[in-house]
């Protein structure tokens, strides 16, 4: 009898997660430093390093030139431990898979830290949506409600607006679910209109609460934030409205920007001037009076009390941290400052408040929101305010205090509430089976 010849198994590299991407990196190592000081248990460390679930679609959508092209979309659910996952719906051409499981591990924080029944998700379709036409954003909004109706609900996952999406998109999406229904479901979305079960104040809360946060640190450092300098990047739906809430409480904002560059003027800037001009051409673009145009970079190296960072990720790095002329850093948007960056600003004694404590105001109105809705009894506007004043607050002064007591950063000083409140809930349910 013959024998074919031994042939040696080929030895394959274990293939990278799907989701690994630069991104995810900067979120996944700011968990492991932060678990390093938290003390959990390994096997709560194990769960939390890794999203429960990751959905990848392919939306085919009908253009208006009668053309199909197709859409990736994504939809990353982080934890479910605190309850039903929260998170935003962003429609950008850089949306990945990488990019929603950093976002959404990120939200899972914000939420155990702002002591809501959340955990994290984050979502989107890679698209170019600002050179699409409304009825082209309506096609691929209903389509891609209809591919996520099975793994999103009012218990189980709850999306919300986030870059490039708004009001109109969460009706779209509360519209085409409550139709696959047969009634209406106002609390799948949160961010929604008004008229359709929207809660008061949505709109202004994540940048009322970044200045909120501001306003407290100022009280802690002994400082009069009316007396402060304060530079914005961002003029959307976060930036435009801190910019706002520092303007209206006597702070000087000297400089803001949004995607058409930024504009400059050392003795204050007229922010209800700069809203109506938005208002009628839709960005910064050609506003050039009383004003110096500069760029985003130049933006973020101007010298000034408070650097608000409101437009996207990644912002402040190893290259420009060092150039940054500020004593204050407030993250109104999520992940602006990379770990090197963060590094460097510690190094020099400038004080970061972190995306998951100063951006969480928007997740703590959803959540008013999805309260509201369930209930079907709603709040006045002064009430949402001060119920969101009262939850930042505690937010913050817990951090501080875990800060000050530890000597650690404010963001891992954050990182470490929010992982302990997770904690909890996992060693008291276990892991099945």
């Amino acid at each position: 009898m013959e024998y074919a010849p031994a042939v040696a198994k080929a030895v394959h590299p274990a293939p990278t997660l799907e989701w690994d991407t630069p991104l995810y990196q900067q979120a996944a190592t700011q968990l492991d430093h932060a678990l390093e000081l938290a003390e959990v248990p390994d096997f709560v460390a194990l769960r939390l390093r890794a999203p429960e679930r990751a959905v990848i679609l392919t939306l085919p959508i009908r253009m208006d030139d009668g053309r199909y092209e197709l859409f990736p979309a994504y939809r990353v659910q982080h934890s479910s431990v605190l309850g039903p996952t929260k998170g935003g719906i962003r429609y950008d051409e850089a949306v990945d898979l990488g990019e929603c499981a950093a976002l959404a591990m990120w939200m899972t924080w914000k939420c155990a830290l702002l002591k809501l029944p959340y955990g994290g998700a984050k979502g989107g379709v890679r698209c170019n949506a600002r050179a699409m036409s409304v009825n082209e954003l309506t096609r691929v909004t209903r389509r891609f409600t209809m591919e996520l109706a099975p793994f999103i609900g009012p218990e189980l996952d709850i999306p919300a607006p986030d870059m490039a999406t708004n009001e109109q998109t969460m009706a779209w999406m509360m519209d085409t679910y409550s139709m696959q229904k047969g009634y209406a479901v106002p609390e799948i979305v949160t961010g929604k209109p008004v008229s359709i079960g929207g809660s008061l104040f949505r709109h202004e809360a994540t940048g009322a609460g970044v200045v909120m946060v501001i306003e407290r640190a100022c009280s802690r450092l002994g400082w009069d934030l009316s007396e402060q300098s304060c530079v914005v990047q961002g003029f959307g739906n976060v930036g435009g409205i801190a910019a706002t809430e520092l303007h209206e409480k006597g702070a000087r904002v000297v400089a803001v920007s949004d995607i058409s560059g930024g504009v400059h003027a050392e003795a204050g800037l007229d922010i209800p001037t700069l809203h109506a001009y938005v208002a009628e051409h839709g960005s910064l673009e050609g506003y050039e009076s009383g004003v110096e145009r500069i760029t985003n970079e130049v933006l973020l190296e101007l010298p000034c009390d408070i650097l608000v960072l409101a437009a996207r990720e990644d912002q402040v790095t190893g290259e420009n941290a060092g150039n940054l002329r500020c004593r204050l850093v407030a993250e109104g948007a999520n992940g602006p400052t990379s770990n090197e960056g963060d590094r460097i600003l510690a190094e020099r004694g400038i004080p970061v408040l972190p995306d998951i404590l100063t951006n969480a105001g928007g997740v703590t109105v959803s959540y008013f929101e999805w309260v509201q809705d369930l209930g079907r009894l709603f709040w006045d506007r002064d009430e949402i305010r001060r119920r969101l004043a009262d939850k930042m607050s505690d937010a913050f002064d817990r951090v501080w205090n875990v800060s000050q007591d530890r000597g650690i950063a404010l963001r891992d000083a954050a990182l470490v509430a929010a992982i302990r409140e997770v904690s909890g809930a996992l060693e008291a349910r276990g892991i099945y089976p």
